[in-house]
């Protein structure tokens, strides 16, 4: 009679245990972006590790959603001042990789409606020049009237269903 091999089934079990938390180290970048922009690590941004902070990413990534907006016609400081909120509701963050002082990156990203009143920025981070993955992110937001009720403005729901599909041309900062 055999013994089931105990600490192997547990070996097996933590190891998917692990993989569910950190992943199989697989990331894949998405094929296309409906907008890109280049940027470059400041030395205030990196810690005392010597790496980017990680909330920093968030900064990368807000800054390249506003830069789309504005190329194409939407542009976020408008809106605040029409008393129409662009905000964050969710942040998905998975880090893969640490970029440090004097590196060199892009942000691409993607626009999809996730609901009636909600959207979503699928954004991927990479080093430059050899597009390494950094990191990927998905952030979804809505649009608050100055009554603070959610409600998407004619020219995003616009966007939002078709009039973003094409790619942008890529700014480099």
């Amino acid at each position: 009679m055999s013994v089931p091999n105990f600490w192997g089934f547990c070996g097996d079990l933590v190891l998917c245990f692990l993989k569910g938390i950190f992943g199989t180290g697989e990331f894949e970048m998405m094929d296309g972006y409906q907008f890109e922009i280049e940027m470059g690590v400041r030395d205030y941004e990196c810690d005392m590790q010597g790496i980017v902070n990680n909330s920093v990413y968030q900064n990368y990534l807000e800054h390249a959603r506003h830069e789309f907006l504005k190329v194409v016609g939407a542009d976020f400081g408008e809106y605040a001042k029409k008393g129409i909120n662009l905000v964050v509701v969710r942040a998905e963050l998975d880090y893969r990789f640490s970029l440090q002082s004097g590196d060199r990156f892009a942000v691409g990203l993607n626009l999809a409606r996730e609901s009636v009143l909600r959207f979503a920025f699928y954004q991927d981070i990479f080093r430059l020049p050899c597009r390494k993955p950094v990191l990927r992110a998905k952030i979804i937001g809505t649009a608050l009237n100055g009554s603070g009720r959610p409600e998407i403005p004619a020219a995003l729901v616009s966007l939002l269903d078709g009039g973003a599909g094409e790619a942008v041309e890529e700014t480099k900062e």
